[in-house]
């Protein structure tokens, strides 16, 4: 017991003590009123401290704590401390709410809360762009009104959410998704999407890559089982053995090619990033890329090269030269006798760039995009015929990856094309002395 509860106690003592007094000296009903008196008003006291309790448990504002003493003033002391209390708790919860709503609004996966209706109770910003809602307006709608492909409606309906559902949407960016449905807590589920467009062109371009080397291996060595066979069963002339010999020595040489563009990609692929301590000559590099084109030219091509040598190039030699000297025989191959091959190398504040012109047959403008894909040809018949892998602008790709910079491809039907890789200003090296080396044909 208290020393508040012990003060009421005494209070009531103190009364019929002084009522006891007043009766024995001045008659017993006057001390009888008295102590009626003292109790009545304690038990008014007690009503009053009640309403001022009850006025304040029911008040819908933070109001003050009353003001009062003794056994009330503890009553509502300890009150305040656990509504106090109370209130700091449900902080905690609203903000440790609020940190984990903007987790899962920030996660890159789709994540949706749906009803046993299948009605959408909350859903991030990722699912949002998945399934093109908006949780503003869309809350409380059913999902499959807003999805509505068939293959969603049949995964729903089916109620076997074990495996993933791949979907692809109708949306021009070609968006595929991989959904899968997890039960939730009283009878609501998880609706997740993962965006796979990606990892789904990933496994288009392996299917692709393997069908496409398949087949052209397959080709060359076709023609030299074929003529292994004819040299075993026929007896030939020595010239004509020689001819067949020559034949399959080419076919060879075609698989060699490949294998070897093949290794290059591979290299270049799990190779560590080159050095930026390495200086690539431009000068004597871009000399070897035009006297390669004009042997693979064989003087049909008028081949022209305009460089700006002030600059090196930090990076790997190898690799600088296989790209350039790539464009530079890609543009010989498949540009008509008599035509131009411009060679052009420039630097500056912003960088430097390598491009090769030429005035061939062009490039529709649907093929531009998977122009680098591995074996990826325009016209495989015509490929064929000028000694082209298929693998050419892949490496070129991948080498200039390597070296932060970018291969640009501008083309038109019967005028020509340009292909431009940029590399950025922190690949350049300047020269103590300025050099400019303009060559032409």
């Amino acid at each position: 017991m208290t020393a508040t509860y012990l003060q009421h106690f005494g209070l009531l003592a103190i009364a019929a003590a002084i009522a006891a007094c007043v009766g024995y000296f001045v008659g017993p009903h006057w001390g009888w009123a008295l102590f009626c008196a003292s109790v009545l008003s304690l038990l008014v006291y007690q009503l009053r401290q009640l309403g001022l309790l009850l006025h304040w448990v029911t008040e819908k504002s933070n109001a003050p704590v009353p003001e009062s003493s003794g056994i009330w003033d503890d009553i509502f002391a300890r009150l305040y401390r656990r509504n106090r209390d109370q209130i700091r708790t449900r902080g905690r919860f609203a903000r440790l709410l609020a940190r984990s709503l903007q987790a899962g609004r920030a996660l890159p996966y789709g994540v949706a809360v749906l009803d046993k209706d299948w009605r959408i109770v909350w859903c991030n910003d990722a699912a949002e762009s998945h399934f093109s809602i908006s949780l503003s307006t869309d809350r409380g709608q059913v999902i499959t009104n807003l999805v509505r492909q068939p293959e969603f409606l049949g995964y729903v309906n089916a109620g076997n959410y074990a495996e993933t559902l791949e979907l692809s949407t109708p949306r021009a960016d070609g968006l595929v998704l991989a959904i899968q449905m997890v039960p939730f807590v009283e009878e609501h589920h998880l609706l997740l999407s993962r965006d796979v467009t990606e990892t789904q062109k990933l496994t288009i371009m392996r299917r692709d890559f393997v069908a496409n080397v398949s087949h052209e291996l397959r080709t060359p060595l076709t023609v030299m089982v074929g003529f292994l066979e004819t040299v075993r069963d026929l007896k030939l002339d020595p010239a004509r053995s020689r001819d067949y010999l020559n034949l399959m020595s080419e076919q060879g040489h075609r698989m060699q090619s490949i294998i070897d563009d093949l290794l290059t990609l591979s290299s270049l692929e799990s190779a560590p990033p080159p050095h930026s301590e390495e200086i690539v000559d431009i000068a004597a590099l871009l000399a070897q890329v035009r006297n390669e084109a004009e042997q693979l030219s064989a003087g049909r091509h008028r081949v022209s090269l305009v460089a700006d040598t002030s600059h090196d190039l930090a990076g790997n030699t190898s690799e600088i030269t296989s790209a350039f000297a790539n464009l530079a025989n890609n543009a010989v191959r498949y540009t008509p006798e008599n035509g131009e091959i411009g060679i052009r190398w420039s630097a500056g504040p912003a960088g430097a760039t390598f491009s090769v012109t030429d005035n061939g047959p062009g490039i529709e403008a649907e093929h531009i995009p998977r122009l680098t894909e591995r074996f990826y040809r325009v016209d495989r018949s015509r490929s064929r015929e000028t000694g082209g892998t298929g693998l050419g602008l892949a490496i070129v790709k991948h080498a200039l990856a390597r070296h932060q910079a970018t291969l640009e491809i501008e083309s038109e039907i019967g005028k020509g094309s340009r292909f431009t890789a940029r590399f950025p200003a922190n690949r350049l090296v300047a020269k103590p002395e300025q050099i400019v080396a303009v060559a032409g044909s």
